[in-house]
């Protein structure tokens, strides 16, 4: 139904289909007949139940729907980057389209019941000539990020001599008040990000509301039965440790559900591949670029540091590593190679696993250190997670390939570089130098006579691969040569063979022989 046919009056109001009964539903009993209508609908179509929301399906999903079939309140625990907030605002789905409230009302009074004093008052005047207005389900949401300095006010509301004195009523009166977060939620959705950070006193203040339903504002007589869902998030660490929940607030939360990191690569590609900006737009032109293509293999590597980095001892696991890490990391990743591409007049930007140390900046501030990893140095640290990332990844593509006559070519002093000064074609042509390569490159379809950016992709990846597993060696210039232990050992040769001879030259019996003869 189009806004302009909506009632605008309480007597168009009560002549409509929004009957006392539709819109006297409480919230809860609101979502709850909204979620078993969605229920039926998606066992029929398969579509997900909350649209952009990945990996969850057969755990944190099923308990929502749990909590809200049964009209509870509810909290979600779990690490940063979990996509505690994205759920809970996915609840505005669950609300009707339009539901109509007495227009200035700050309350949102529902026009057949109202709460407050200024809607009573302006439907005693006017009757069924009272304004109506319609809010969104969007409108119907209020968040609060949970900080130290929240006082009762901020979420409750106070006295306002100011608007006393402006209208002439007594301090005591209804029309006084100036209401808090939590009132001007009525008839709504109220999250609470972090509540582990409220005070103490200020969670207290939530006591009423929970159980009983109503909150009083100040020390005056002002009752008031609000109509909320309130739901909340929460870090676990936070919940035992900065900071704590008091047990009678958490004694009325309904219902304790515990959030995860995806538990899948191929989930975790998901989600990056919904919130990663990697699909851009440039403006016309010869010179422009055409498309970007980001290898499957790059997005496993993305993905893989995360996961690494979650099993690292170096890293603080208390503190998590956010899914937003590889989410930043493919950003970077794209740009590197998008700079590059602008660079050498490229059409095609075709991400390397280079890019991703130069990614660095995306990573290094998304995750806490332990003392070890600290005396490390974050940025060797992160070198190694990503190293061990791209080993995980080449064995799922080269476990069986023998690379020994690409070690050969190396061993014998071959040595190849991979920087962004140098187009595609040109490290192409060094490339195809190298005895061997192209012919382990099969599992990405990758000949000699490939687009050069996407089989320079490909080839630095075995080679970076080969890095990883210490058959080769790379320079910090990313100069790929013989393996390190290798050139030691062959240094150490050479070393020990010229002193043999030096110590044959030396020796006089020696000397006088080679005269004899």
């Amino acid at each position: 139904m189009a806004n302009t046919a909506l009632p605008q009056t309480l007597g168009q109001l009560r002549a409509s289909e929004f009957t006392a009964a539709l819109v006297g539903r409480s919230v809860k009993d609101e979502l709850r007949d909204n979620l078993i209508v969605r229920l039926r609908e998606t066992a029929k179509t398969k579509a997900p139940l909350f649209p952009g929301i990945v990996g969850y399906d057969d755990t944190v999903i099923p308990q929502i729907v749990n909590a809200v079939l049964s009209r509870h309140n509810f909290i979600l625990l779990g690490l940063r980057g979990q996509a505690k907030s994205r759920i809970l605002r996915a609840l505005t789905t669950l609300l009707d389209p339009q539901s109509p409230y007495v227009a200035g009302s700050e309350l949102r009074d529902n026009p057949y019941a109202p709460l407050s004093r200024y809607s009573k008052n302006l439907i005693a005047e006017q009757g069924d000539d009272t304004p109506i207005a319609w809010m969104t389900p969007q409108e119907r949401y209020v968040e609060k990020l949970a900080t130290p300095d929240v006082t009762v006010a901020d979420l409750i509301g106070d006295v306002d001599p100011i608007k006393a004195a402006r209208s002439g009523q007594e301090l005591g009166s209804e029309l006084t008040m100036h209401y808090g977060l939590l009132p001007r939620a009525n008839r709504g959705i109220f999250a609470i990000n972090e509540v582990p950070d409220l005070a103490g006193k200020i969670q207290v203040a939530l006591f009423n509301i929970m159980q009983e339903g109503d909150v009083q504002i100040k020390g005056y007589p002002v009752r008031l039965e609000l109509d909320v869902a309130i739901v909340f998030s929460a870090n676990p660490e936070d919940y035992t440790a900065r900071g704590k929940i008091v047990t009678p607030l958490k004694d009325r939360i309904g219902s304790e559900i515990r959030t995860h990191y995806p538990e899948s690569i191929d989930e975790a590609i998901s989600i990056t591949e919904q919130e990663a900006w990697t699909a851009r737009s440039y403006a016309a032109g010869n010179d422009a670029i055409s498309k970007i293509e980001i290898p499957h293999y790059i997005r496993q590597i993305v993905e893989n540091i995360a996961f690494a980095a979650r099993e690292d001892k170096k890293v603080d696991k208390r503190s998590g590593v956010s899914q937003r890490l590889p989410i930043s990391t493919m950003e970077l990743v794209v740009s590197n190679a998008e700079r590059r591409a602008l660079i050498h007049g490229e059409s095609t930007v075709v991400p390397r696993v280079g890019d991703i140390y130069a990614a660095l900046p995306g990573i290094s501030g998304k995750i806490e250190l332990e003392y070890e990893g600290e005396m490390r140095g974050a940025d060797t640290v992160i070198r190694e997670i990503i190293r061990t990332s791209v080993a995980t990844v080449f064995d799922q593509y080269f476990a069986d390939q023998n690379t020994q006559q690409i070690e050969q070519w190396f061993n014998l002093g071959g040595t190849v570089q991979f920087d962004d000064t140098q187009s595609s074609a040109a490290v192409l042509t060094a490339l195809k130098g190298i005895q061997g390569l192209f012919d382990k490159l099969t599992p990405f379809h990758i000949t000699a006579k490939s687009q050069p950016e996407i089989a320079v992709s490909a080839a630095e990846f075995l080679l970076e691969g080969m890095t990883a597993h210490k058959r080769i060696s790379r320079s910090e210039e990313r100069a790929f040569t013989a393996a390190e232990k290798k050139q030691r050992n062959k240094d150490a040769s050479e070393f020990a063979e010229r002193v043999r001879d030096r110590e044959f030259e030396d020796n006089p019996r020696n000397r006088s022989r080679r005269g004899f003869n």
